[in-house]
């Protein structure tokens, strides 16, 4: 199931990245939200264009993205994209190169097909329930894992939102913890699938649906898990949208180091 709408995500993911990077090389003005966030024409662009696209695709659906008024008739529906067209605009204004585009689809609250496209390095990882997850680098597509490792590991920061109590977390576990870098956007998540990190707290209530649905579906497909820090998962296409607990991605379960 879902073969040909993540087809279709990839499609439109490789169409809004090409536009972001035309964008990264101009100088955008940038808005606040009244949530305090930043956004700019690139974010509206990206919105539109994959919108769109999806909307003409899949008429039936419902839809819940960060650039568009929140239409709860969505609860209505069992199938709902979850879209940020441009994850990590605080990384695409300050040049870190670490912004993504985030797609999900949902199917009665589980994330069913998670497409994370990262712009700049020219990759789009996708996940699609019982199938596995993917990495595609140019005409290669190739299946990812996470790693095995439960010492020496690595944990992933955000660059700009990283809380006292995360780095508290760190420090008291830096008997396995022995790496520590940061990272942007849910390129985070993606390198975690990829094996090449294992651990990234977000201990804040500041993440929405659309920061985290696409690669929810992406970890556990690579073998790894997505838990809010009470260990319970998240569910999907709720009435209020924020992460409030925030979360935990690690390569394995008894890496979750609180």
């Amino acid at each position: 199931m879902f073969e040909k709408e993540l087809k279709d995500m990839i499609f439109i993911a490789k169409k809004a990245s090409s536009l972001l990077v035309d964008y990264y090389n101009k100088h955008v003005e940038v808005e606040i939200k009244s949530d305090n966030s930043p956004v700019t024409i690139a974010d509206k662009e990206s919105n539109k264009l994959i919108t769109t696209y999806l909307k003409e695709k899949y008429p039936t659906y419902a839809f819940l993205s960060e650039e568009d008024k929140d239409d709860l008739n969505r609860l209505n529906n069992d199938l709902v994209f979850i879209i940020d067209p441009l994850d990590g605009t605080e990384d695409f204004i300050k040049h870190t190169d670490q912004f993504a585009i985030n797609i999900a689809l949902s199917y009665k609250h589980e994330v069913v097909v998670g497409v994370i496209a990262v712009p700049f390095y020219k990759k789009i990882y996708y996940g699609l329930k019982d199938s596995g997850a993917f990495v595609i680098e140019g005409d290669t597509t190739k299946r990812i894992s996470v790693s095995n490792k439960t010492e020496d590991l690595t944990c992933l920061t955000s660059v700009f939102h990283f809380n006292e109590k995360e780095k508290e977390l760190i420090a008291k576990h830096s008997d396995k913890i022995k790496n520590v870098a940061k990272c942007g956007s849910s390129y985070k998540a993606c390198l975690i699938a990829e094996g090449k990190a294992e651990l990234t707290y977000r201990l804040q209530p500041g993440t929405k649906e659309w920061d985290t649905a696409p690669f929810e579906i992406i970890v556990k497909e690579a073998g790894g898990v997505v838990l809010k820090p009470d260990f319970t998962p998240m569910k999907y296409n709720r009435e209020d949208v924020y992460n409030r607990e925030g979360y935990i991605i690690a390569n394995k379960k008894e890496n979750i180091l609180l």
